[in-house]
Protein backbone atom coordinates (compact mmCIF):
# COMPACT_ATOMS: atom_id res chain seq x y z
CA UNK A 1 0.00 0.00 0.00
CA UNK A 2 1.50 3.38 -0.98
CA UNK A 3 2.19 5.75 1.88
CA UNK A 4 0.11 8.87 2.31
CA UNK A 5 2.11 11.94 1.20
CA UNK A 6 3.38 14.27 3.91
CA UNK A 7 2.78 17.95 3.28
CA UNK A 8 4.85 20.33 5.43
CA UNK A 9 3.59 23.84 6.12
CA UNK A 10 6.01 26.59 7.17
CA UNK A 11 4.09 29.74 8.11
CA UNK A 12 4.17 31.87 11.25
CA UNK A 13 0.40 32.53 11.07
CA UNK A 14 -1.14 29.95 13.43
CA UNK A 15 -4.65 30.41 12.02
CA UNK A 16 -3.51 29.83 8.44
CA UNK A 17 -1.39 26.82 9.43
CA UNK A 18 -4.38 25.30 11.25
CA UNK A 19 -6.72 26.03 8.35
CA UNK A 20 -4.35 24.45 5.83
CA UNK A 21 -3.80 21.49 8.16
CA UNK A 22 -7.56 20.88 8.37
CA UNK A 23 -8.05 21.22 4.61
CA UNK A 24 -5.18 18.91 3.69
CA UNK A 25 -6.09 16.25 6.26
CA UNK A 26 -9.70 16.34 5.01
CA UNK A 27 -8.51 15.30 1.53
CA UNK A 28 -6.24 12.56 2.85
CA UNK A 29 -2.76 14.03 3.33
CA UNK A 30 -0.53 13.78 6.37
CA UNK A 31 0.47 17.26 7.55
CA UNK A 32 3.21 18.70 9.72
CA UNK A 33 3.24 22.41 10.51
CA UNK A 34 6.11 24.67 11.54
CA UNK A 35 6.06 28.31 12.70
CA UNK A 36 9.52 29.09 11.31
CA UNK A 37 12.12 27.95 8.83
CA UNK A 38 14.45 27.12 11.70
CA UNK A 39 11.85 24.84 13.31
CA UNK A 40 11.43 23.02 9.99
CA UNK A 41 15.19 22.57 9.59
CA UNK A 42 15.63 21.44 13.19
CA UNK A 43 12.94 18.75 12.78
CA UNK A 44 14.67 17.51 9.60
CA UNK A 45 11.45 16.34 7.89
CA UNK A 46 12.64 17.14 4.33
CA UNK A 47 13.55 13.55 3.32
CA UNK A 48 9.99 12.30 3.92
CA UNK A 49 8.22 15.52 2.86
CA UNK A 50 6.38 15.17 -0.45
CA UNK A 51 5.64 18.90 -0.77
CA UNK A 52 6.38 22.06 1.21
CA UNK A 53 3.95 24.97 1.57
CA UNK A 54 6.07 27.98 2.43
CA UNK A 55 5.47 31.62 3.34
CA UNK A 56 7.92 34.27 2.14
CA UNK A 57 8.04 36.39 5.30
CA UNK A 58 8.92 34.44 8.40
CA UNK A 59 10.60 35.29 11.69
CA UNK A 60 14.33 34.66 11.31
CA UNK A 61 15.18 32.96 8.01
CA UNK A 62 12.77 33.98 5.25
CA UNK A 63 11.10 31.60 2.81
CA UNK A 64 13.40 32.39 -0.11
CA UNK A 65 16.48 31.64 2.02
CA UNK A 66 14.92 28.35 3.17
CA UNK A 67 14.13 27.48 -0.45
CA UNK A 68 17.77 28.09 -1.46
CA UNK A 69 19.03 25.92 1.40
CA UNK A 70 16.62 23.09 0.61
CA UNK A 71 17.38 23.15 -3.11
CA UNK A 72 21.10 22.92 -2.31
CA UNK A 73 20.59 20.05 0.15
CA UNK A 74 17.70 18.08 -1.35
CA UNK A 75 17.44 19.25 -4.94
CA UNK A 76 13.94 18.27 -5.85
CA UNK A 77 11.68 18.99 -2.86
CA UNK A 78 8.57 20.56 -4.44
CA UNK A 79 7.85 23.96 -2.89
CA UNK A 80 4.66 25.98 -3.18
CA UNK A 81 4.78 29.53 -1.86
CA UNK A 82 1.59 30.67 -0.12
CA UNK A 83 2.06 34.29 0.82
CA UNK A 84 0.53 37.72 1.31
CA UNK A 85 3.76 39.27 -0.03
CA UNK A 86 3.37 38.63 -3.71
CA UNK A 87 5.40 41.32 -5.42
CA UNK A 88 6.67 40.46 -8.90
CA UNK A 89 10.36 40.33 -7.90
CA UNK A 90 9.79 37.85 -5.07
CA UNK A 91 7.50 35.74 -7.26
CA UNK A 92 10.07 35.69 -10.08
CA UNK A 93 12.91 34.72 -7.72
CA UNK A 94 10.90 31.91 -6.12
CA UNK A 95 9.81 30.46 -9.46
CA UNK A 96 13.29 30.82 -10.99
CA UNK A 97 14.68 28.84 -8.05
CA UNK A 98 12.24 26.01 -8.80
CA UNK A 99 9.04 26.70 -6.88
CA UNK A 100 6.11 24.76 -8.32
CA UNK A 101 3.64 27.60 -7.67
CA UNK A 102 3.35 30.98 -5.99
CA UNK A 103 -0.12 31.61 -4.56
CA UNK A 104 -1.19 34.94 -3.10
CA UNK A 105 -3.26 35.01 0.08
CA UNK A 106 -6.19 34.81 0.04
CA UNK A 107 -6.29 31.96 -2.46
CA UNK A 108 -8.90 29.47 -3.55
CA UNK A 109 -8.66 25.99 -2.03
CA UNK A 110 -8.97 24.54 -5.53
CA UNK A 111 -5.87 26.45 -6.66
CA UNK A 112 -3.86 25.15 -3.71
CA UNK A 113 -4.98 21.55 -4.22
CA UNK A 114 -4.20 21.79 -7.95
CA UNK A 115 -0.71 23.12 -7.14
CA UNK A 116 -0.13 20.28 -4.66
CA UNK A 117 -1.27 17.74 -7.25
CA UNK A 118 1.16 19.25 -9.77
CA UNK A 119 3.95 19.16 -7.18
CA UNK A 120 3.30 15.51 -6.33
CA UNK A 121 3.15 14.58 -10.00
CA UNK A 122 6.39 16.46 -10.64
CA UNK A 123 8.24 14.70 -7.85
Amino acid sequence: MPSVPLIAIVDDDDALRNSLDNLLRSVGFRVHGFASAEAFLQAQPAPETACLLLDVRLPGMNGLALQRQLVAAHGSLPIIFVTAYADDDVRARALAAGAVAFLSKPFREEDLLAAIEAALTQS
